[in-house]
This record gives C-alpha cells, sequence and structure tokens, in this order.
C-alpha cells in the first residue's frame, strides 16, 4: 500500500514540481496550482484514518512521501501538513482544508511571535506550539516578515488572534519529534538528489580528455558520498518507525543526527565536485543544497539529536552504547 501510494506521488511531483516550478514559487509565484493538484489527490490525508476520508496510513508506510518532498524540492508544504493532519485528526480536530506547518512561539505576553517559521510563506495554517499549549492558528491573520530560508517567514499574531485560534490536544515534545521524523525524511529525499545530480555530472564533464568522474579524486569522493546518502536514507526510515503517528525519541534522536550530520558533508562535496557552476542559480544542485542546510538546523541539528541520543543512553542503565543501539534498530 505505501509503495503504491509513494509511486502515485513520485509520479504527480514529477510532472508539477519540477526545478523551474520550484525556481518560480521561490521567487514569489504562484503555488495554489501544485498545492490544489496534491490536495485533489488526496495525498495530503496519507496518515488520517479511513472513518474521516483518509488513507489510514501509518508513519512508517509515509516514509516514501516525506521523502519525495526533498527528493522533488517540493516548495509547498505537504510533508508538513501530511503530519498535522494525523494529528489533528488523533486530537479530534476537524482537519481543514489548505496547507499546515509547524511552528515554535517564544515566551512572550503581549503577542504570539513565531521568529521562524518552515515554509511559511506558502501555508494556510500554522500550529503553534506556545509552551505546553497548541494551537491552530491562520497564517492570513498574522503580520509575516522574511526570515531564513527563501519560503520561510517570521509570524506576530495579536493575543486576540490567539486566544481566537482551534485549541489542540496533544503533547508538545512529541510533536517536536514528529517534525523531526519529517525533516530527517525529506533530508535523506534531497540527499539522493544531490547525489545523483553530482553523479551525473561527473560522467558528463570532461577534463584532460576524459569524464572528471574517471580520476581517483573524484571517485573516491563519490564513494563517500554515497556512504552519507545511504546511511541516512537508513537512519531515516528508522526515524520514521512507528505504527501509529508519533515514534521513539531515540530513533527520531538517530535519525535526525545521521541526516543532519550528512547535509552537510554531501553537500560540500557535490559542490566541490561541481566547482563554481553548481552555485549559480540556473544550475539545479543549489536547489536542494539551500535546503540541505535549512533542514539541517530544523527541529534541532545534529549536536542537538546527540545530546538526547546520550542522555537517552545513561537513563537506560545499559552499560554499553552498543546495546542502546541495538535495542533502537531491532526489527521486531
Amino acid at each position: 500500500m505505501d509503495d503504491l501510494f509513494s509511486d502515485a506521488v513520485a509520479q504527480l511531483l514529477r510532472d508539477l514540481s519540477t526545478p523551474d516550478a520550484v525556481r518560480a514559487i521561490e521567487a514569489g509565484g504562484e503555488h495554489r496550482t501544485l498545492w490544489q493538484a496534491i490536495e485533489d489527490a488526496g495525498f495530503a490525508d496519507a496518515l488520517v484514518p479511513e472513518a474521516q476520508g483518509g488513507a489510514g496510513l501509518a508513519l512508517h508506510e509515509v516514509f516514501g512521501v516525506l521523502s519525495l518532498c526533498g527528493t522533488h524540492a517540493v516548495p509547498v508544504p505537504l510533508g508538513e501538513t501530511v503530519l498535522a493532519r494525523g494529528w489533528l485528526a488523533r486530537a479530534g480536530v476537524a482537519v481543514p482544508k489548505g496547507s499546515t506547518v509547524f511552528a515554535e512561539a517564544e515566551a512572550t505576553t503581549d503577542a504570539v511571535i513565531c521568529p521562524l517559521v518552515r515554509t511559511g510563506r506558502v501555508a494556510d495554517q500554522v500550529l503553534v506550539a506556545r509552551g505546553g499549549t497548541l494551537r491552530l492558528l491562520p497564517a492570513a491573520t498574522a503580520q509575516a516578515t522574511p526570515a531564513g530560508f527563501v519560503l520561510d517567514v517570521a509570524l506576530r499574531w495579536t493575543a486576540q488572534a490567539w486566544e481566537a485560534g482551534t485549541p489542540v490536544t496533544g503533547d508538545a515534545q512529541e510533536l517536536r519529534l514528529l517534525q523531526a521524523a519529517l525533516y530527517a525524511a525529506q533530508l535523506a529525499g534531497a540527499l539522493r538528489a544531490a547525489f545523483d545530480r553530482t553523479l551525473a555530472y561527473a560522467n558528463e564533464r570532461q577534463q584532460f580528455g576524459r569524464p572528471i568522474g574517471k580520476f581517483q579524486a573524484i571517485q573516491h569522493q563519490l564513494a563517500q558520498m554515497a556512504e552519507h546518502v545511504f546511511a541516512a536514507r537508513t537512519a531515516a526510515q528508522l526515524g520514521c518507525r512507528a505504527e501509529g503517528l508519533v515514534p521513539q525519541a531515540l530513533q527520531v534522536a538517530i535519525a535526525k543526527a545521521r541526516t543532519s550530520e550528512a547535509a552537510l558533508e554531501v553537500a560540500g562535496m557535490a559542490h566541490a565536485i561541481h566547482g563554481a557552476i553548481g552555485f549559480t542559480a540556473e544550475f539545479d544542485l543549489q536547489i536542494f543544497t539551500r535546503r540541505l542546510h535549512a533542514w539541517r538546523q530544523a527541529a534541532g541539528s545534529e549536536s542537538y539529536w546527540h545530546g538526547v541520543a546520550g542522555r537517552h543512553h545513561l537513563d537506560s542503565g545499559n552499560a554499553l552504547v552498543l546495546d542502546t543501539i541495538r535495542a533502537a534498530t531491532t526489527v521486531h
């Protein structure tokens, strides 16, 4: 079921989320056509129970979809909306139409300020965590200013708008785990896209009468990239291993730490092999490496999740780190 679902998503994204379409939306172009196609196909309801009109899949069954959001650099929040709708359905909140993203608010008294809302520029709703409280707020009622990545914004709601929002039950820490699992999956997809483009470039680019991919130094870099890409995908799959909606903290920590670590290495080697051309706006590589850097830090970078994994090990009572790793990675 999950493969059939992912294949259908892949076909749509290959047609509509092309590099040119991504560039146009990033430049401020119209994004509704892409989102409406996703909405009409029902892909955003993958985690919504069948009784509520969704596909009724579990988190591990939508890993392929979340990864494809990175593979195709999707410039609308498909992955976020899939998880948000699953969360809202579980909380008993009517699932809204349109796209939904996640955000964390600063501790203020007179307003609700979210300094960095990923993909917030093209979102319809925002599921905001403020302390231990969650509310669903319309993005249109907030004051928006550019922040971070090209599709990111800072959003500010009045205290009255916060009170008028829809209360959502749930643990804010669990929501953060879900976000980290999402970004790990998207990183895995973007890492593979960056690697595939770099491998193709190395086989096409001629220097001294032969492809640069024939030189030992380039082959060594490509081999290192491949190791990072496939290790990151395995880790990201581990982070989405949940029969329900929320994954385990240690598995998410391993997934996000490994994929974030790979993001730096793969982006650096990809641009080294491409040379200066890889940074140009006309070249596709930068579409993916910019996302690698943005998603690496989203929901916590590798250093944060290394700390989470370390604390989990100390609390586990295991004498050896290997025992903790075995417990987290054993397939039941």
